[in-house]
C-alpha cells in the first residue's frame, strides 16, 4: 500500500507526457527484472516450458497494463491526486465482477460488503470533482477506465500466475507492457524518447519503477498465485488514504484533505477490514525456488 501511495504524488514532478513516464516506468522496471531473472534457474525453466497459449495470454495483459499507466497518469494530470486515486481504486469491484464471470471465483458475502464499503467510500471522496466539469471531468473518466483495465489485466494474471513462478510472470508482462508504451512513444510526434528529459524527470521515472512498479504491483501479482484475483487486489484501495496523506504534506503539492475526503478515507479501511476478516482460503501450491 506505501509503495502504491507515491505514484500519484511522483507523477506531479514532472512535466513528462503522460506516455512517456509510462514507458520508462515499465522499461526500467523491466531491466532490473532481467537482470533477477538471469540469476534464477527456476525463472528461465518456467520461460522455456511457456506453450503459446501463456504467451498470448502474458501478451494481453502486458497490453492492457500499459493502457492502463497511460490513462491513469494522464488522469493524473487532469484531476486532483485524490479524485484520480479514489477512482481508480474501484478496480477490485471491477476485478470481483470478473472474476465471479470469468474465474468461477465467485466472492462471498461478507467481501461484497466490505467491497461495497470501500467503494462508497471512493464515491463520497470523488463526488466533489465529479462536479468541476472540464479537464477534471476527463481525468475522472481516464482514472475510471484505468481501473476497469487494470481489473482486465488481474485477472488475466489470476488464469497465468499459477504456472509461472513471479518473476518470470513479470518479466514476460512488464516486458510485453513496456514494448507497447516504447512503440508508442517512438509512433507520437512530439514525445521525446531518450532526449529532453532533464535530471529530475529521470529521477521520476526509477522511483515510479523501483517503489509502486517493483514493490506494489509485483506484491499483488505475488498474491494472485495464492488467493483470488480480487482480494489480491483489496490491497490498491488504501492507497487513496496514502496518496491523499504525501500530497498534502508535501509543499510543492500541498492538496489539503477535506473533511469528506477524510470520511471517505475512513469508510475505505473500514471496507477493507471487513473484506480480509475472515479467513482466505489460499492455493496450496509453493511459489517455485
Amino acid at each position: 500500500m506505501t509503495a502504491f501511495s507515491w505514484a500519484g504524488p511522483l507523477v506531479r514532478f514532472t512535466d513528462a507526457s503522460a506516455l512517456a513516464i509510462s514507458a520508462w516506468r515499465l522499461i526500467l522496471s523491466v531491466v532490473l527484472i532481467a537482470a533477477i531473472v538471469a540469476l534464477r534457474p527456476q525463472s528461465r525453466r518456467d520461460l522455456a516450458r511457456l506453450r503459446r497459449r501463456d504467451l498470448v495470454l502474458a501478451g494481453a495483459a502486458g497490453t492492457l497494463l500499459a493502457l492502463h499507466f497511460w490513462s491513469w497518469i494522464a488522469s493524473v494530470q487532469y484531476t486532483t491526486i485524490a479524485s484520480s486515486v479514489m477512482l481508480v481504486s474501484t478496480q477490485p469491484l471491477f476485478v470481483a465482477l470478473l472474476s465471479a464471470l470469468f474465474l468461477a471465483e465467485r466472492p462471498r458475502p461478507r467481501e461484497w460488503t466490505g467491497m461495497a464499503v470501500a467503494v462508497v467510500g471512493t464515491a463520497w471522496i470523488g463526488w466533489g470533482d465529479l462536479a468541476l466539469g472540464g479537464t477534471a471531468l476527463l481525468g475522472d473518466a481516464l482514472a475510471l477506465a484505468a481501473a476497469l483495465l487494470a481489473a482486465i489485466y488481474y485477472s488475466i494474471g489470476r488464469a497465468l500466475r499459477p504456472r509461472l513462478d513471479l518473476w518470470s510472470y513479470v518479466l514476460l508482462v512488464y516486458g510485453a507492457a513496456a514494448l507497447v508504451l516504447g512503440l508508442l512513444v517512438l509512433v507520437t510526434p512530439g514525445v521525446p524518447f531518450v532526449t529532453g528529459y532533464t535530471r529530475s524527470d529521470w529521477l521520476v521515472f526509477a522511483a515510479l519503477a523501483a517503489g509502486p512498479m517493483l514493490i506494489g504491483h509485483t506484491g499483488v501479482n505475488y498474491a494472485l498465485r495464492y488467493v483470488r484475483a480480487y482480494l489480491a487486489n483489496l490491497a490498491v484501495l488504501g492507497e487513496p488514504i496514502g496518496a491523499t496523506l504525501i500530497a498534502w504534506a508535501l509543499p510543492a503539492i500541498a492538496e489539503r484533505p477535506s473533511p469528506s475526503l477524510l470520511a471517505g478515507g475512513g469508510l475505505i479501511l473500514a471496507g477493507v477490514a471487513i473484506a480480509l476478516s475472515g479467513p482466505i482460503r489460499p492455493n496450496p501450491k509453493k511459489e517455485p525456488g
